[in-house]
């Protein structure tokens, strides 16, 4: 990437500023970076990176899809997994036959020039590479906003498997010259999501295995990173699908299984790493998004971009209901629910990319670009701001302190994994003592259990006012404190490892809450 490091330097300050203005006027951090990147985009204040495909699937999707399929859990992503199966396959599928039919009519309708003969390929091609939300953009905003857990797992699986689905027709679509779907191409499309589940998993657990047996935090972070980009790499070597690979590592080594592997201080540092890299590349794909377009040139085409966004929005509210509405009942989902997940399902830098992926030779090339950049602009703007309104309005959004009883969980859970690993390696400051450390390990088990409980209906619920956030920041400790008293009057540890270990729960859990509260 030829880019002057002046302009990566000056564009990490704007990131900065625009993220300390986001928080101050409560405006969604990607849209405030999108409409910074306009205004010195318009400004010339600097020259915009090269975003391009090898920049998109060599740094920055691998390392934002891994942290985000990490933090999901295989625990949360289980639980709905049909309902994300069947909306991120047929329904992005549906999705793209519905915008490729709906396409030219509506342009020639509102007096636009429609696609010529040959151009419906192009409309295949369109829809393929702008139906898929956008797995950046959807991550990004998702966090911010306070919802149920489940719904957030919804919308951020979603957005990550569907967009593997559309990058396959995507590419599928321009190599089939008729733009139609044929027997090879819908071989090819289940050889793609087999190999890349198959890779994906192998690599994940590789580095899972070998977390496992090390005891060195920064070999262990760096398998994680190994992880991330080894998966996506060997998946596409092998002509798989990168996103689906790291899906897959990501949530494998983001298990709960895969995080008992790694140490104390790992966790940490793997939570504080991937939450840095992922600022850090969202900062520099959202304000390179409006740096890289032409204010002018999208308002010389606006009605074709308004089309198309109305065809693209429609579309994905009418697939996201029907499929919502044919699962089973013991899958089915509250109206308020299916509402948000097709107006939440932003579109982004991925299909820019895509777009400018497009061969030279390939006819209206150009309008397939500026018709792109202009929906996901439309889309980041107008679906960004107004989605936390909506949730508010249809009663889906909680305040920040209802949040403190999912966060303090949270703090809970990632404090018995911890001190678990540390009991299973080196026994802690119990580690001379076989059998307390035997007994204390039996009761993390059980704690975990009972945490990741809480967590589960914490996180669909966000019930918790301050007396069940308390609760649940002191749910592990209490037990431990308990379990050290017994083993002091069994005789199990002398006076001073009694004290030695209260002492240390009594810092940790002010720790926690300083965090909680912060």
């Amino acid at each position: 990437m030829n880019w002057p490091a002046g302009s990566f330097v000056l564009l990490l300050l704007v990131a900065t500023t625009v993220s300390l203005a986001a928080r101050r006027f409560r405006v969604p951090y990607t849209v405030a970076l999108v409409v910074a990147g306009l205004l010195l985009g318009a400004a010339h204040a600097f020259p915009p990176p090269e975003l391009t495909r090898r920049v998109m699937f060599g740094l920055v999707l691998p390392a934002l899809v891994f942290e985000a399929a990490f933090d999901l859990q295989l625990e949360e992503v289980r639980h709905d997994a049909v309902t994300l199966a069947a909306l991120a396959v047929p329904g992005v599928i549906a999705a793209i036959a519905l915008t490729a039919f709906a396409l030219s009519p509506a342009l020639a309708a509102f007096h636009v020039p429609p696609w010529s003969i040959p151009m419906r390929h192009g409309a295949v091609v369109f829809a393929a590479l702008i139906s898929a939300t956008d797995p950046v953009a959807v991550v990004a905003l998702f966090r911010q906003l306070e919802g149920p857990r489940r719904l957030q797992v919804l919308v951020e699986g979603e957005s990550l498997l569907n967009d593997a689905t559309a990058i396959i027709f995507f590419t599928l679509a321009l190599s089939s010259e008729a733009g139609g779907i044929s027997a090879s191409i819908v071989t090819d499309f289940f050889y793609i999501v087999g190999a890349s589940l198959i890779v994906g998993v192998a690599v994940g657990a590789a580095c899972a295995q070998a977390i496992r047996r090390l005891y060195e935090p920064r070999l262990e972070l760096l398998l994680t990173t190994v992880a991330a980009y080894g998966s996506f790499v060997a998946a596409e070597a092998v002509g798989a699908s990168g996103v689906i690979a790291t899906v897959a590592a990501g949530l494998l080594c983001g298990s709960r299984i895969g995080r008992r592997g790694l140490s104390a201080m790992a966790s940490i540092g793997v939570a504080t790493f991937w939450e840095y890299v992922a600022f850090a590349l969202n900062s520099f794909v959202f304000l390179s998004i409006g740096l890289m377009v032409h204010p002018s040139v999208l308002f010389e085409s606006w009605r074709p971009i308004v089309i198309a966004f109305a065809i693209v929005t429609f579309a994905r509210v009418v697939v996201t209901f029907a499929f919502a509405g044919l699962l089973p009942e013991r899958l089915r989902l509250p109206g308020r629910w299916t509402a948000i997940l097709s107006w939440g399902g932003l579109r982004g830098a991925l299909s820019m990319v895509l777009a400018l992926s497009i061969p030279e030779s390939f006819p209206e090339r150009q309008l397939l670009i500026t018709m792109t950049f202009g929906v996901v602009i439309l889309s980041i703007v107008i679906q960004g701001i107004t989605v936390g309104p909506t949730l508010r309005w249809l009663g889906l959004r909680y305040q920040r302190g209802e949040q403190a009883g999912y966060v303090g969980t949270q703090i809970a859970l990632l404090s018995a994994h911890s001190s678990l690993a540390d009991l299973d390696r080196t026994g802690g400051v119990l580690g001379a003592n076989a059998r307390m450390r035997r007994a204390l390990a039996a009761e993390y088990d059980e704690n975990l259990d009972r945490a990741e409980r809480a967590l589960t209906w914490l996180g669909e619920q966000l019930g918790g006012d301050a007396a069940s956030a308390q609760a649940a920041r002191r749910l592990l400790s209490s037990t431990e404190r308990e379990r050290v008293e017994e083993a002091f009057k069994s005789g199990s540890i002398d006076a001073g490892q009694r004290d030695s270990w209260l002492a240390e729960l009594r810092k940790r859990l002010r720790d926690e809450e300083g965090g909680a509260d912060s």
